[in-house]
């Protein structure tokens, strides 16, 4: 419903624009015709008459066919029965069973009309009755009512669908050709979504596009809608590693409050918009996995194996591990892998490897395991006994180089817990595994992380506010697969670790409660470039070619909400201040198609290069320059101006200063002489009576 501006408000508009009012004449004004004022909406085709989704508004009615014929005296028992059945899926509305009948009323048609409270009741009606077999003649054909009024729209004749003239879509990657080489972001602030580029030479973000609402949206400039995805409710998405599919979750409340949260988890294929598989059932079925929840589901319900070809996904289930390929969408050999007591699972991120997580079992007569399992074959090809084990992470290099498990344990007397970690050498032969102890084993590990294709990882252990950071290589001196410490970093106000994309420097953040405490270090001189501090950080994220680093505030905080863009070495470039800041994220680049052997060649004439950027920075440095000068010019301008002003109202109160005093002109304090002056002044007089005279 439109907002109505009362008169008074546009009163007050008028003023604030310094409009007269009593000099327009309203009556003259004459809007376009039409609701929308001639001004089509981008989401006309939402509300299209052909769409299913907004149809005809009887999504919680189904049609169910092959219903016996029966004469009326056989009526309520056949009534009863298909009540019987359905309502084990759903609650029926009150009359909301019709069975319709002959002209002459002597016997029923063989179909039937039924109303559930709701379209989720409906479509899981539809799903668990179909093709139910009533008896050998009967078997029920269901069908929504919604598509049944569509089909019945559908013309007596064939007629060959309207041709429409091709036309190209947008280059979606152009926006890497940008002549300055710069990277786009996103920011979620209010209800408005800006991406902007990354214009850090300039030091300011520079505008690309700006929207308010939600939508599937993007391009290089323009950023039309690509895709709708129709799913009623979505609450939450999620995108394969290789961006081919998109996950949509709903949740859906039962009339009936005895009866559990439906949930629908649909896959799409992104670039047709085609469902390519659903999953429907209760909360509890989506529960096991997930590194988040909401209304007590797992979220992402689905991990994806690693690489963009996006070839496999799976989910947990209770003591299984239900693994799909994406080309048929069905379960890989047709049966999920059982695995009793399963805790948690995760993909190689560039091989079909599962590794997976099993806790004791039988009190601790059968040890914790860690397995790695080769997929499609679902063959095991390590596994690692564990013992007195408390908890079990897992974390990924990269490249699926290597493997470290996280392993917490028991102590003999079951009062405290130790630290150590299992490192898997995934492509060396029979899959080596190391074991690392910290020289405090009772140290605390508040994070863990892997350098980006790289053999260095970084931990921070111990206790908060100050804990240390060490930092490891999975090679010694002399290359050979050894772990070895290279240096610790005591008394850090650090609780994260954020690796730069390309590795070589990692930033030690201290977010939240430790107000935002930076240090940008560099692993390969082992020495600290700069610290800083964006007080009150809540995330940092590094751009996708390791350049700068974003930090922000969101507004899990009332203040300060914004973010702040630094270089790769800790230089603070610039900041913007946005209220109800939700979100940073910059546009993901895709994978190079350069070899490996390209990429060393270009980094070892990188000076070659990069004469061309110099000279441009040089060029920028130089315009700057002059814009700063320029505007230190217009400062001393107004400075001097009021400088002016003010000596000219001095001189107006010249004759006003002379007269007060007393005839001297001079304002100069030099050629007076201060003179200290006594002046007797009466404080308060008190009248005394003797006490002799009081008596007579």
């Amino acid at each position: 419903m439109a907002d109505v501006m009362l008169m008074k408000d546009i009163e007050a508009t008028a003023s604030r624009l310094g409009l007269d009012l009593s000099s327009m004449d309203l009556d003259s004004i004459h809007l376009p015709p039409s609701d929308d004022c001639g001004i089509p909406s981008d989401d006309e085709d939402v509300y299209e008459e052909d769409n299913p989704e907004f149809d005809s508004g009887f999504g919680n009615i189904i049609v169910v066919d092959n219903v016996p014929v029966v004469p009326m005296e056989k009526f309520e028992k056949l009534e009863t029965v298909i009540r019987k059945i359905y309502s084990q899926v759903g609650d029926i509305k009150e009359n909301g069973l019709w069975m319709p009948l002959s002209s002459d009323s002597t016997k029923t048609l063989g179909y039937c009309f039924i109303e559930f409270n709701t379209p989720q009741e409906a479509e899981l009606a539809k799903k668990e009755t179909q093709g139910y077999k009533l008896d050998r003649s009967h078997i029920f054909s269901v069908t929504m009512f919604d598509e049944f009024d569509k089909f019945m729209k559908l013309p007596d004749q064939w007629a060959p669908p309207e041709s429409k003239p091709y036309a190209p879509g947008e280059n979606l990657q152009n926006w890497l050709t940008d002549a300055k080489a710069r990277d786009q972001f996103v920011i979620r602030a209010g209800s408005d979504t800006e991406v902007l580029w990354n214009d850090a030479r300039h030091l300011k973000p520079d505008p690309v596009y700006k929207r308010s609402g939600a939508q599937v949206w993007g391009g290089a400039t323009a950023f039309d809608r690509l895709m709708r995805y129709a799913h009623p409710q979505v609450k939450l998405i999620d995108l394969s590693p290789g961006e081919k599919y998109l996950v949509t979750y709903s949740s859906h409340e039962p009339s009936n409050p005895r009866d559990v949260n439906r949930v629908v988890v649909n896959i799409f294929n992104v670039r047709t918009g085609k469902v390519m598989r659903d999953f429907k059932g209760i909360a509890d079925d989506f529960t096991v996995g997930g590194a988040g929840g909401v209304t007590g589901v797992s979220w992402p319900v689905f991990k994806w194996s690693g690489g963009t070809d996006d070839k496999y996904f799976a989910r947990m289930g209770k003591n299984v591990l239900s693994v799909y390929e994406t080309e048929t969408f069905s379960l890989v050999d047709k049966k999920s892998l059982k695995v009793e007591n399963i805790m948690d699972f995760s993909w190689s991120p560039t091989d079909p490897i599962i590794a997976l997580y099993v806790p004791e079992m039988g009190g601790g007569n059968q040890p914790a395991r860690v397995s790695l399992i080769q997929i499609p074959g679902k063959e095991e090809l390590r596994q690692k006994n564990l013992f007195s084990v408390s908890d079990c992470k897992m974390y990924w290099q990269s490249n699926g180089d290597y493997l470290a498990v996280n392993v917490d344990r028991y102590t003999k007397t079951k009062k405290s817990t130790y630290t150590g970690f299992e490192l898997f050498h995934i492509k060396e032969r029979d899959i080596p595994i190391e074991v690392l102890e910290l020289e405090n084993k009772n140290d605390k590990i508040i994070a863990f992380a892997w350098e980006p294709k790289g053999h260095r990882f970084a931990i921070i252990h111990g206790d908060n506010p100050k804990p240390d950071v060490s930092i490891y290589s999975m090679r010694t001196a002399q290359n050979t697969g050894r772990v070895s410490k290279l240096t610790t970093l005591k008394g850090k106000q650090a609780n994260a670790l954020y690796w730069s994309p390309t590795g070589r420097f990692i930033v030690l953040a201290g977010l939240k409660g430790l107000n935002g405490q930076l240090e940008f270090y560099n692993v390969d001189e082992l020495e600290t470039m700069a610290t800083a501090e964006h007080f009150m950080a809540t995330d940092v994220e590094w751009d996708p070619t390791g350049r700068y680093v974003a930090t922000s505030v969101t507004s899990v905080h009332e203040m300060e909400n914004g973010f702040n863009i630094w270089s790769f070495n800790g230089k603070h470039l610039y900041r913007v201040l946005k209220d109800h800041f939700f979100q940073f994220l910059w546009r993901p680049r895709p994978p190079s198609f350069l070899s490996a052997e390209k990429e060393e060649e270009i980094a070892k004439n990188l000076k070659k290069y990069s004469k061309k950027y110099e000279a441009e920075d040089q060029d920028v440095s130089a315009l700057l320059s002059e814009q700063e000068r320029e505007r230190r010019r217009k400062l001393k301008e107004e400075w001097d101006k009021w400088v002016s002003e003010w000596k000219g109202l001095h001189e107006e109160e010249k004759l006003q200063r002379q007269n007060l005093r007393d005839g001297e002109a001079s304002d100069e304090e030099e050629e007076y002489e201060a003179k200290d002056i006594q002046v007797e002044e009466v404080i308060n007089v008190t009248e005394e009576v003797e006490a002799e005279h009081a008596q007579e």
